[in-house]
């Protein structure tokens, strides 16, 4: 456009200089009232040859200035193929990220599910052997399915506790202290607020008082660490059960344990048999027992002995009992008359000394 426009001009001068140079050679002198006419033409001619140099230097800026256009022209071209390929990279991660959301999710579909079809299961298979649940609560924290063990031959109850919060189950001591002359099971229940309760650690007494046997932990505080060659039971942050043999205060911080107490021996690990040591193999007595079913949901169970109505269960017999039930991990508690079994404020078992015994710890469950 520029380039168009000095064309003209420039033909223009031109003219106009032919013009002039042919009056300056051909024309005669001009009379002095024309004189002043050819000093304007002058001044004018001398004017256009400003102007035409003023055109030739902006026509050099223009070439200059439409070379770097060009330049640029090509530059963004490069750009816009390196956005167009970035562009096009980020459409692709994105399909690949909605996949990958559309799988997990549809993973995450499927374990729920498969976890629901494996605790319908679990509920089939225990309803068939030992019959319908004689107690159910469901809450927030926890729901608790009670069985009778009459159908499996037992005289005792058993708990399946699914958990929804961890803190749904706690270890309480006695007073709430180490040394103490000992407390109830239904009163910790009743004191506690728990739905559910058994008894837990073993104990040894000095000077009237009782005082927990082993290692005991409550609310994440190791209270009490020695004679670490009995079996630990404890409940970690995430609500699981863990436990066996414990050797160092380290190992409790590592497994996040929260609450947890001890006694002798483990009796299922993984869904196997552990070896019951020979002083404690073939002998019939009242049992308190925890463990972890097969679909993760908690097992509490108490049987009773040494009365008429049962003569209880040796450990092997536990042992068969629980692989039964589905039963993946299992750690015998403290047993004889200290079993009992606690659900909604009544005690459903018979303890064996005729009345509840006052114990140093109980394992207690909140809906």
């Amino acid at each position: 456009m520029f380039t168009r426009g000095i064309l003209p001009a420039l033909l223009v001068l031109a003219m106009i200089a032919g013009l002039s140079f042919g009056l300056d050679r051909h024309q005669p002198a001009l009379e002095p009232q024309y004189a002043a006419n050819l000093l304007s033409l002058d001044a004018q001619t001398g004017a256009s040859g400003e102007a035409l140099a003023t055109l030739e230097l902006a026509e050099s800026h223009y070439g200059r200035i439409s070379e770097s256009a060009g330049t640029a022209i090509g530059e963004l071209g490069e750009i816009r193929e390196v956005l167009a390929a970035l562009a096009e990279e980020a459409e692709r991660e994105a399909r690949q990220a909605a996949e990958q959301a559309e799988q997990v999710s549809a993973a995450a579909k499927l374990s729920g599910q498969h976890k629901k079809e494996t605790g319908d299961v679990l509920d089939d298979v225990l309803s068939t052997k030992l019959g319908k649940p004689i107690g159910q609560t469901f809450g927030e924290k926890a729901n608790i399915k009670v069985f009778t063990l009459q159908e499996a031959g037992l005289r005792g109850y058993m708990a399946k506790v699914k958990l929804h919060d961890p803190s749904a189950v706690r270890l309480v001591l006695a007073g709430d202290t180490i040394g103490h002359k000992g407390e109830t099971t239904s009163a910790a229940a009743k004191r506690t607020g728990a739905e559910l309760a058994i008894n837990a650690g073993g104990f040894a007494r000095e000077n009237g008082l009782l005082y927990p046997m082993g290692i005991t932990v409550v609310d994440g505080e190791i209270k009490t660490f020695y004679s670490t060659d009995l079996s630990f039971i404890g409940i970690n942050k995430k609500g699981e059960l863990v436990g066996g043999e414990i050797k160092s205060r380290e190992e409790i911080g590592k497994l996040e344990i929260m609450h947890g107490a001890s006694f002798i021996p483990t009796l299922l690990k993984d869904g196997k048999k552990v070896t019951i040591p020979s002083k404690y193999r073939n002998k019939k007595e009242p049992r308190t027992m925890i463990g972890h079913f097969s679909n993760g949901d908690l097992l509490l169970i108490v049987i009773d002995g040494r009365s008429k109505d049962s003569s209880g269960i040796t450990l092997e017999e536990a042992q068969d009992k629980l692989l039964e039930w589905n039963v993946r991990d299992a750690y015998n508690f403290d047993g004889g008359g200290s079993s009992t079994f606690v659900y909604q404020g009544k005690v459903l078992n018979k303890p064996s000394d005729g009345q509840e015994r006052r114990v140093v710890s109980n394992f207690v469950v909140f809906p």
